[in-house]
């Protein structure tokens, strides 16, 4: 599995958590197409990225013990900040 599927299957099981929408283990590595073990080891990445996953029984769904976010990617500077420095 490549660094960028990685990092797409960790952005679908981080929306899929908010949404309390994973199911089971089996369910939720059929919907991103990998094998359970694949996916154990994912989310041991996000844990080992402080990603706060437990298995609610009750709701038979991955969910956040607290509020996180996640992001990793690339974004534009905001452009006025190079501006100022550039007047000063």
């Amino acid at each position: 599995m490549t660094f960028i599927r990685q990092l797409e299957c960790i952005e679908r099981i981080d929306q899929l958590i908010r949404l309390q929408a994973t199911g089971s283990s089996s369910v939720l590595a059929k919907k991103l197409g990998i094998s359970k073990t694949k996916l154990y080891r994912i989310i041991k990445i996000m844990k080992e990225l402080n990603a706060p996953i437990e298995y609610d029984v009750a709701i038979q769904s991955f969910v956040y013990e607290a509020e996180v976010g996640f992001k990793f990617g690339f974004y534009r500077k905001d452009l006025q900040v190079h501006k100022i420095r550039s007047v000063a």
